[in-house]
C-alpha cells in the first residue's frame, strides 16, 4: 500500500475509505509527480480498507481506484542529507533558546550536538558498507555512533551481551502486519546462530530484531521500506511505535477505527517511514495510543499521549478524550492525567505533532528522569500547558482554529465494562468471520515458527496479522466454516503456540508479558523471558482457577514488561540466600525480583503496588511464594 503523503504549506484533503479521516498530502516536494504519488496513496488506503473491512465507502466508484502504480522508486539506502526528504538534521530544526538549554544539558544531549542522532539515518549504510568492504570493523567505530547514534535508525548495540550484535527495533503502527513481513522477519535473522537471531514481540505492537550484524543492515532496510514498514525514529529521544486496537475494524464493540488514525499519526511522525529530522530530537522518548472501544485494548493510560474515543454530546460525531504524562521510569511510574481536551479523528494528527512540538522545544534537557512531557506539564501546570497547545494549534492550522473543544462526558459514565480478553475465537462485526487469538509464549518467535505462522495466514486470513500489547497474535478475517480447520493446525498442537478453547483454558499463559532480559539486555538484572514462560507452565500444571491472571516480568525498574499493569508484576531486583561458603552458611547475592500486586488496564487503569521485595528469582524459591500469592488472591485451588 501507498501512503498518502502528509504535510505544509500547500496541503489537500484526501479520504480514507469510509472512515472520514483527512489524509492531508505533505508537499515538501511539489510537482505532477509528487501529486500522483499522493493520489495513489489515497486510492490505495481506500481500496486497503475495503478489502480488510468487507465495507466499501459509498462514495468510492472505478475511478477511485488506479489501474497503474508507480512506486516510489528511491531506496533508503540512496536517501542523503540536504535533499528533499531530509533537508537538514534534526538539532538545526532546534529554536536557539532550546539549543543553549541542550548545551547545559545531560550527556545524551551533549552527545547529540556533536553529532546529530539524525545522521545515523544515513550513516548506517556508509558504516555496513565500510564494514561489507573490510575498511573498518565495528569495533573501530565510535562508541557514541554504534551505542547512542545508531538507535536513531532503530539499532540496539547490544555491547554487554552479545558484541558485535545489533537488535533492530522496526515501526508497525497499530500492530500491522502480514505474511511477506513474517517470512522476511524470518530471513532476516534466520541467518544467523540460532540462539541469537530470533523476533520478538513487544509491548507496543512492535517487532525487534535480533542478533543482527552492521554489515547486512541496508539489505534489512532497504527489504523492510519495499515492504512498507520501516525503522528509522524506533529508539532513543524519538516517538516510538504507534498503538492501536488490535481488532481495529472487526470489533463488534468498537466506537472507532484506530488503524486510519494510528497510521496517519505514524506517517507525521516518520514522514512516511523515510525519517523526519525535525521531530526526531526531543528531550526524551515519547509514546501515543489510540483506543478504539471501552477496552482500551492500546492501554491509553501509561502512554505520554493517550486518545480515549467519546461522542460529541452535540453532535454525536465520535472523537477523542485526552489523557498525558503517563509513562514509567527508574525514578517514577504514573498513570496518564486528564488534559480536559477533545480532539476529531481527522485533527489527531494535527494535535499529536503541536505537541511533539511544544515538548521539542520546551521540554526539560537535563536530568533524563525528570524529562519526560508530565515534567513539563507540571512546571508549566496543566492549564498552561493547555493553553499553549491550543494556541500553537491554532497557528500551525489556522484553517482548523478553535477546532480543539473541552472533554466530552462519557456517556457510559458510571457503568461497569470488563476489558475482554482476546484469546481464542471471536465473532467480527463482518457475518460470517472470526478473528482468532493465539498466545505466544513471552513474545518470542523463531525463524521457522515465523515462516509457518505466514503459512497460515495466507490460508486462513488473507495473509493479515495483528499484534497486541500482551505480545500474543490475532488472525483475522477467517471464513467461519474454516475455524476448525485452523484450529487442527499442527503448529498450535504442539505445546508452544496455544489457542485457548474457554475464558479460563491457559489462565496464566494468555496473558504472560515479558521484557527482553539479561539474555540480551546490558540493563537488565535477572533473565525474564525463559524464566517467565517456565514458571508460568509449573504453575498451571499444579494449579486450577476460575479466572485469567496477568503475569508481567520485567527485569529492572526501566519496566519495559510493564510489571505494575499487571495483575501480578515481577521486577528484576537483588536478593540474597543463604548458601555454604567454605564450610559456613553466608548469605549470598542472586538473581530476586520484587513482586507487584493489584494493576489494572481497561477503562478504569490503576498502577499496582509493592507486595514483596528481594524474593530470589530462581525456582525453588519463587515458585512457592507465587503459589501462595495465586491461592490467596486469586482463588487458585491445587489440581488433583
Amino acid at each position: 500500500m501507498v501512503a498518502g503523503m502528509r504535510r505544509s504549506a500547500g496541503q489537500m484533503e484526501l479520504r480514507s475509505g469510509n472512515y472520514g479521516i483527512s489524509r492531508k498530502t505533505a508537499m515538501h516536494a511539489t510537482g505532477p509527480e509528487t501529486e500522483k504519488e499522493n493520489a495513489l496513496g489515497a486510492a490505495f488506503l481506500n481500496m486497503w480498507n475495503m478489502f480488510r473491512t468487507g465495507r466499501v465507502n459509498a462514495a468510492a466508484t472505478a475511478t477511485d481506484i488506479p489501474t497503474e502504480v508507480e512506486m516510489p522508486t528511491m531506496k533508503p539506502s540512496e536517501r542523503k542529507f540536504g535533499g528533499k526528504d531530509w533537508p537538514k538534521f534534526g538539532q538545526e530544526y532546534l529554536p536557539e533558546e532550546t539549543i543553549e538549554r541542550a548545551k547545559a544539558g545531560n550527556k545524551i544531549e551533549k552527545i547529540k550536538l556533536a553529532k546529530c542522532g539524525t545522521s545515523a539515518f544515513q550513516e548506517v549504510h556508509e558504516f555496513a558498507a565500510a564494514i561489507r568492504e573490510g575498511k573498518t570493523t565495528w569495533e573501530e567505530l565510535d562508541i557514541d555512533d554504534a551505542d547512542v547514534r545508531l538507535k536513531w535508525a532503530g539499532l540496539f548495540h547490544r555491547r554487554k551481551r552479545t558484541p558485535g550484535r545489533f537488535m533492530m527495533r522496526l515501526k508497525v503502527p497499530n500492530g500491522y502486519v502480514n505474511s511477506d513481513h513474517m517470512r522476511f522477519f524470518a530471513d532476516s535473522v534466520g541467518i544467523y546462530p540460532v540462539e541469537v537471531g530470533v523476533i520478538d514481540i513487544t509491548t507496543r505492537q512492535n517487532i525487534q530484531l535480533r542478533g543482527l550484524e552492521l554489515q547486512d543492515m541496508t539489505d534489512l532496510i532497504d527489504g523492510l521500506a519495499e515492504r512498507g514498514l520501516s525503522n528509522v525514529q524506533s529508539g532513543m529521544d524519538n516517538v516510538r511505535n504507534l498503538v492501536g486496537s488490535p481488532i481495529a475494524g472487526i470489533d463488534p464493540e468498537e466506537l472507532i477505527d484506530t488503524w486510519p488514525i494510528a497510521k496517519e499519526i505514524d506517517n507525521m511522525v516518520t514522514n512516511h517511514g523515510k525519517g523526519n529530522p525535525k521531530l526526531a530530537s526531543l528531550p526524551r522518548k515519547f509514546n501515543i495510543a489510540v483506543s478504539g472501544s471501552r477496552d482500551d485494548f492500546a492501554h491509553t493510560s501509561i502512554n505520554d499521549i493517550g486518545l480515549r474515543p467519546c461522542p460529541n454530546k452535540e453532535t454525536g460525531e465520535m472523537g477523542f478524550n485526552v489523557i498525558v504524562g503517563g509513562y514509567f521510569s527508574i525514578k517514577r511510574v504514573m498513570e496518564s492525567i486528564p488534559m480536559n481536551m477533545w480532539v476529531k479523528p481527522e485533527d489527531a494528527a494535527d494535535f499529536c505533532e503541536t505537541m511533539l512540538m511544544v515538548f521539542r522545544d520546551h521540554g526539560s534537557r537535563g536530568d533524563r528522569q525528570k524529562a519526560r512531557l508530565i515534567w513539563l506539564i507540571e512546571d508549566w501546570g496543566m492549564e498552561k500547558f493547555r493553553e499553549k497547545i491550543i494556541e500553537e494549534f491554532d497557528s500551525m492550522f489556522p484553517n482548523k482554529a478553535g477546532a480543539l473543544l473541552e472533554a466530552q462526558p462519557e456517556p457510559w459514565a458510571g457503568t461497569k465494562h470488563e476489558k475482554r480478553d482476546l484469546m481464542g475465537v471471536f465473532a467480527q462485526k463482518q457475518d460470517g468471520l472470526s478473528f482468532i487469538g493465539v498466545n505466544v509464549p513471552a513474545g518470542r518467535i523463531l525463524p521457522d515458527e515465523a515462516r509457518a505462522l505466514a503459512d497460515i495466514a495466507d490460508k486462513y486470513s488473507g495473509g493479515d496479522l495483528r499484534l497486541t500489547v500482551e505480545q500474543n497474535i490475532i488472525f483475522p478475517n477467517v471464513a467461519n466454516d474454516k475455524v476448525d480447520a485452523f484450529l487442527k493446525e499442527p503448529l498450535f498442537n504442539t505445546g508452544k503456540f496455544v489457542i485457548p478453547k474457554s475464558d479460563v483454558d491457559f489462565p496464566l499463559s494468555r496473558g504472560l508479558v515479558s521484557c527482553t532480559g539479561a539474555q540480551f539486555c546490558g540493563i537488565a538484572l535477572i533473565e525474564t523471558k525463559n524464566r517467565a514462560v517456565a514458571l508460568t507452565r509449573k504453575l498451571e500444571q499444579r494449579l486450577s482457577l476460575d479466572r485469567p491472571v496477568r503475569i508481567h516480568w520485567t527485569g529492572c525498574p526501566n519496566s519495559c514488561g510493564q510489571a505494575q499493569v499487571a495483575d501480578i508484576g515481577l521486577m528484576g531486583a537483588p536478593a540474597r540466600v543463604e548458601k555454604e561458603v567454605d564450610g559456613k552458611l553466608k548469605k549470598v547475592a542472586v538473581e530476586g525480583v520484587n513482586i507487584f500486586l493489584g494493576g489494572k488496564v481497561g477503562e478504569d487503569p490503576f498502577l499496582g503496588e509493592v507486595f514483596k521485595k528481594g524474593i530470589p528469582a530462581d525456582e525453588e524459591y519463587l515458585l512457592p511464594v507465587m503459589e501462595e500469592i495465586l491461592k490467596t488472591k486469586f482463588g487458585a485451588t491445587e489440581k488433583a
